[in-house]
């Protein structure tokens, strides 16, 4: 008998340009946690983020300058945050943030 990991909920419905616009984000998220100075151990690692991070936020800035010329002017923001969660949105996220110190 093969255990499968539970079935992710479904995707919600969004434009190509709102996917675009949550692909983006989430690729950007991703890097700059890679180039958190609080999370990061290696110059290199953190330098190569920040070069990457360069064409991410051009995606994203493309993304978004897509839905406003669609005229798509207001972020259907619920939809877009549960997006993010099906896309694992908040674990690649924590990255980004500054981490607590420890109990000392």
């Amino acid at each position: 008998m093969t255990v499968h990991p539970p079935t992710p909920p479904p995707l919600p419905a969004l434009t190509r340009a709102e996917g675009a616009y949550v692909d983006a984000y989430l690729a950007a998220a991703d890097l700059l946690g890679r180039a958190n100075p609080a999370r990061t151990a290696h110059t290199y690692g953190a330098l190569r983020a920040a070069q990457a991070l360069v064409a991410q936020a051009t995606a994203l800035r493309d993304a978004l300058t897509l839905m406003h010329r669609r005229g798509e002017h207001e972020v259907h923001a619920a939809t877009l945050a549960r997006a993010l969660r099906v896309l694992d949105g908040e674990r690649r996220t924590v990255r980004v943030t500054v981490p607590h110190d420890p109990p000392g």
